[in-house]
This record gives C-alpha cells, structure tokens and sequence, in this order.
C-alpha cells in the first residue's frame, strides 16, 4: 500500500531539474474527428447499440479500422468504420479485446478478464445490425487489432 504523499514525493524527484512542471508541446489533431462523431451519433441514433446509454459524454465514436492504419481520408471519415460504443466498451475494442463476427455477435479476446466481461455483459450483448461496409472494416479488425491470444 502506498504511503499518502509518496505520489507527491516520485513527483517531485522526477521534475525536480524542470524549473516548471508545465509543457508547451506540438499536437497534431484529428482534423474531421468532429465530423466523424457527428456522423455516428446520427447513424446510431446518439445510442450506443450495445448498452442503449446516450449520454453523449459517455458515448465514443470508435473507428474500426483504426485512424492511423486508414489508407485515405475517406475510409477515416466513412460511417461504415464507425460504431458509437460507450466508454468502456469503446476501451475494450480499441484495445482488441472485443471485436464482432460478420454477423453482429460479439467476439470476445482470452485476454478479457472474467471481470471485465462480466461487468460489460459481453453475454447478453445484443447483435449490432451492421451493413457491409461495417463487415468489410470488422474483418480488418479481427485480423489487425483483435487479440485472441
């Protein structure tokens, strides 16, 4: 168990040198992200077809395909490589640990705890309605970013 001020002690050992514990840094943005989010929440009825929250602020508008493995700008901003998950679900497939088969149904990684899936309901998740852009980008998914092991 850590001590209270521990945090606070690593900290300032690790900034002691810095003068200011604040940078200026370069960003490079997702120009179109905006768009992109506004397209998902249309698409899926600002619903996340998983969990039916729609709560914007929990609501994330997760690529498939992910941004920096699309190959222009228009599979970046396609609906078709979108869902609109909540948070946590979004997490868990961006990390690879769910992904969907051809037919909506949730995949589930091994490397998923027991835990989690429970507290997700990965069991009684509902079947997402895809098209056959979304099965196309899913495919990649499963393929590139899904870890089954």
């Amino acid at each position: 168990m850590s001590l209270p001020t521990l945090p606070l002690e690593q900290f300032e050992a690790a900034t002691a040198g810095l003068g200011d514990t604040e940078a200026e840094r370069l960003v490079r943005a997702r120009i179109g992200q905006d768009i992109f989010r506004a397209a998902l929440l249309e698409y899926w009825n600002a619903t996340c077809p998983l969990t039916a929250i729609t709560d914007k602020s929990l609501l994330r508008a997760s690529h498939i395909v992910p941004w920096a493995d699309c190959t222009s700008d228009a599979q970046r901003l396609d609906a078709h490589n979108g869902l609109l998950l909540s948070a946590l679900w979004d997490a868990a497939f961006d990390d690879g640990l769910l992904s969907f088969d051809d037919d909506g149904r949730v995949l589930v990684s091994p490397l998923l705890s027991d835990a989690a899936a429970t507290e997700l309901g990965v069991e009684c998740a509902p079947v997402l309605k895809l098209q056959p852009g979304h099965r196309n980008n899913l495919a990649y998914h499963r393929a590139n970013v899904w870890r089954v092991g």
